[in-house]
């Protein structure tokens, strides 16, 4: 398992990071491929906030704990994300198609022109590949990634681009592209 420790507002000791290695190591048992996970910690007062995200093949884990010991954190995390692997388990393998993880990436449309007065502050900007998958798999990895709303390719509408996302009222609504 490839590791990445992001520190904010804090300086957090070595013999730590050697205790998130060992512990979130052991959910590589999981897994079929070398999964990588990225360690954030922070400190807000006295709280001490740990938040985990596992990738593992394009599936995403997400566990965020705030407690007054960074080893407890890491260890509640942990069980978090165990425990979201448990119960999604057969759920995953029953609805994972073939090739679903492709690797491939459309080409950028070339982006329409923006009026130069007008300028926007873009804050954070995040990448990913987006993945063919059926709907109910991007509402499950909306869920376990404790989102409101996730993108990806609709495997059964021709993979076009779709955008799952949590209603307010209740339920889950789909906008998919022409």
């Amino acid at each position: 398992m490839k590791f990445h420790f992001v520190e904010k507002k804090v300086s957090v000791p070595e013999e730590i990071h050697e205790y998130a290695r060992k512990k979130i190591g052991k959910l590589d048992k999981f897994f079929k491929v070398e999964s990588e996970a990225t360690v954030t910690f922070g400190k807000e007062g006295s709280t001490s906030s740990v938040e985990t995200t596992l990738n593992s093949d394009g599936l995403m884990y997400r566990a965020r704990e705030k407690t007054e010991d960074y080893y407890i954190a890491i260890d509640k995390c942990v069980t978090g994300i165990e425990n979201q692997i448990r119960r999604n388990k057969t759920r995953l393998a029953k609805n994972l198609h073939h090739n679903i993880f492709a690797r491939e990436v459309p080409p950028v449309l070339n982006e329409p022109e923006i009026d130069e007065e007008l300028h926007f502050d873009v804050i954070r900007k995040k990448r990913f590949i987006v993945k063919p998958m059926t709907v109910e798999e991007a509402i499950l990895q909306m869920n376990l990634l404790g989102h409101k709303f996730f993108m990806f390719r609709n495997f059964e509408d021709g993979n076009a681009f779709s955008v799952v996302y949590s209603r307010e009222g209740g339920g889950y609504g789909l906008i998919i592209s022409e």
